[in-house]
């Protein structure tokens, strides 16, 4: 690790704007953001379609864009001997380029492999059963490549800046810009564990207790910023309304059968699980004991996690189940073309909720997994703040 933390010379900490392919980077994780839930969205309102549409073409544009950004910096580093990179720079099999370079560029090469493998994959089992496929694997992987690696050459220049307070803030915005979206992809992956007619269910907050509380602890700890997990989750939350929002203006119809629902436009994601509330806990608790003892203070943030969690969601998903709900701002209304109108998610009642022993039994476990991401999250951040290659 001493390759990466190592202090740089002045010359490689003297850029004062942010470089074009941080810029790249970013635009990557936006594309692949929007498309994953326009995909979802696409295949929940008109079904399996041509490999070729908007939806995958923006998920697909995010391996481009970080295959050639980072493969260009990496052969730009490597074989220019002027680069002002090159002593910001790891060595990688013969090659030299920042760290976040080289995650990008893999996790861009991911994504591609991965298309032709999705493509495969729906030739000869159909529609996505199940959002955890392993060509869906193999592909969000790759995102996390892109996304990991657009943080780390975020923390490299942040980190790089101390000289420049200014440029300093505008990285500091940027990376939890970039956060925020990632909080949208690890939600993304749980979807089929947070749906709300599950959330009276201890399986919900465990789903989302593993991980998400390492994020929070991660970047906190990294960007210097008080209210870090405040603004993740805000731009998560405002992501998800704004796809809420914008999603049923436009027309679809279901091309597959059995059609249990008159679809006519594109069906939207449902509400966000209120992650915010216990975000604002958290950043206020580690206001004030966020530099002791992290095994103290992940022990303290697990159960503030997991509690303030349910304190909000579990009426809110009473709340989701009644008419009231069924509106375009919270969305309960709409449902997938090949939703019977039998099931739970239609007539708008939980399925198997828990009480008692069996409920809190499954939340302490919940509080057990949270502590253990905010530790490891507080350990990642830590070492993120040294980052300078």
């Amino acid at each position: 690790m001493a390759t990466l933390t190592r202090p740089l010379p002045a010359v490689a900490r003297s850029s004062s704007h942010i470089p074009w392919f941080i810029w790249c980077c970013a635009l990557a994780v936006t594309s692949v953001t929007i498309g994953a839930h326009w995909d979802v969205s696409w295949h929940r309102s008109i079904g399996r379609d041509t490999f070729w549409t908007p939806a995958h073409i923006a998920i697909y544009l995010c391996g481009v864009l970080a295959g050639i950004a980072c493969g260009y910096l990496i052969f730009s580093t490597t074989f220019r001997s002027d680069s002002p990179l090159r002593s910001g720079s790891v060595r990688v099999l013969g090659f030299t380029a920042p760290l976040g370079a080289f995650l990008c560029a893999w996790g861009g090469v991911a994504m591609i492999t991965s298309a032709p493998f999705d493509n495969w994959w729906h030739n000869a089992y159909g529609l996505d059963v199940k959002i955890v496929s392993p060509p869906h694997t193999l592909l969000v992987t790759g995102v996390f490549g892109v996304e990991i690696g657009s943080l780390f050459l975020i923390m490299a220049a942040m980190n790089r800046a101390q000289e420049d307070p200014a440029l300093q803030r505008r990285l500091q915005f940027l990376l939890l810009y970039i956060a925020g979206l990632m909080m949208v992809l690890t939600m993304f992956f749980r979807m089929e564990y947070t749906w709300d007619i599950l959330l009276h269910r201890a399986s919900a907050y465990i789903s989302v207790a593993i991980g998400v509380p390492l994020y929070l602890a991660a970047i906190w700890k990294a960007a210097r910023s008080r209210w870090a997990c405040t603004w993740m989750s805000g731009i998560y939350t405002v992501f998800m309304i704004g796809m809420i929002l914008v999603l049923p203006l436009f027309p679809a119809e279901p091309k597959l059968g059995p059609v249990y629902q008159a679809v006519t436009q594109f069906i939207p994601p449902k509400f966000p699980p209120l992650i915010i509330v216990p975000a604002v806990l958290l950043d206020l608790l580690w206001a004030k004991i966020g530099e002791r003892h992290k095994l103290l203070v992940s022990l303290v943030s697990g159960p503030v996690f997991v509690l303030g969690l349910v304190a909000a969601e579990w009426p809110f998903a009473s709340f989701l189940m009644t008419d009231a709900s069924k509106n375009r701002f919270f969305a309960t209304g709409y449902h997938s073309f090949d939703i019977p109108s039998w099931s739970a998610e239609v007539t708008r009642h939980f399925v198997n909720p828990e009480h008692g022993l069996v409920l809190w039994r499954g939340l302490a476990m919940a509080s057990l997994y949270a502590a253990i991401s905010v530790w490891l999250g507080l350990l990642l951040g830590e070492w993120m703040r040294k980052i300078q290659r």
